[in-house]
């Protein structure tokens, strides 16, 4: 039996994500979003599809602004002895030239795609039990030697401050024998991306991403520690 909270559930990968994880009968799923009406879709969906599959518990949260000590954490201890395995998926994404990109801008990307990671960071690991496993959802703009494209700075930057974030967490986190990874994911073709870029197709399904997601979140603190794992099929 594995417990697990994934962030970004509402859409996309981390959406795709649950479905998968939820098949399996011994998997509790505890899945994050802002949009209450996009977790009940999701908490539907999962029903019919997996009937007899395993117990999802959808809540709405903002990583960034929403209590933690006083919503989430008592939420997840209502439901979960310990948790097992932290996927931290959710993130927003502006495509903007940098000279357009305001001061702003970057706050709001950072907040989302690193500041709101540590602080879920900061109060699940309390609750996870020796193995436990943390999974970054970083992306290629984030992978250093890949390929950068323009309108994407704030972006990248904040998904490689992720990438090294998840290095210096799996050295820091040894003495409870908790494994961190980064997944660089290349473009998958969910409303985020779309929403970016509108003459693009990206090289990768939605459902075919977030079921690789779901497999390495249970199985990949077997085999890397540490690690920033791109995900592609393009050389970077």
């Amino acid at each position: 039996m594995a417990n697990i909270i994934i962030t970004g559930a509402s859409s996309g990968i981390g959406f795709e994500s649950v479905l998968d994880l939820t098949a399996k009968k011994e998997n509790n799923v505890i899945a994050l979003a802002r949009s209450a009406d996009k977790l009940r879709k999701l908490h539907e969906i999962s029903t019919s599809l997996n009937p007899d599959g395993g117990k999802l518990y959808p809540a709405q949260f903002d990583i960034v602004y929403d209590n933690y000590a006083d919503s989430l954490i008592p939420f997840i201890q209502s439901k979960f002895e310990s948790v097992d395995i932290l996927i931290n998926n959710a993130g927003v994404l502006i495509n903007k030239s940098f000279m357009e990109t305001s001061i702003e801008d970057f706050a709001q990307i950072f907040q989302t795609n690193l500041l709101g990671h540590v602080s879920m960071i900061k109060h699940v690991v309390p609750l996870m039990k020796n193995g436990g496993h943390i999974v970054n959802i970083g992306s290629m703009g984030g992978f250093q030697g890949a390929s950068k494209f323009s309108g994407l700075s704030a972006y990248s930057s904040s998904k490689g401050a992720l990438a090294t974030l998840t290095e210096c967490l799996a050295e820091e986190l040894k003495p409870q024998n908790i494994q961190v990874n980064c997944l660089a994911l290349g473009s998958s073709q969910t409303e985020m991306f779309e929403a970016a870029f509108p003459d693009f197709k990206a090289a990768t399904l939605a459902f075919e991403m977030g079921r690789y997601i779901a497999e390495f979140a249970q199985n990949g603190h077997k085999y890397f520690n540490g690690k920033i794992l791109p995900v592609s099929g393009m050389t970077p």
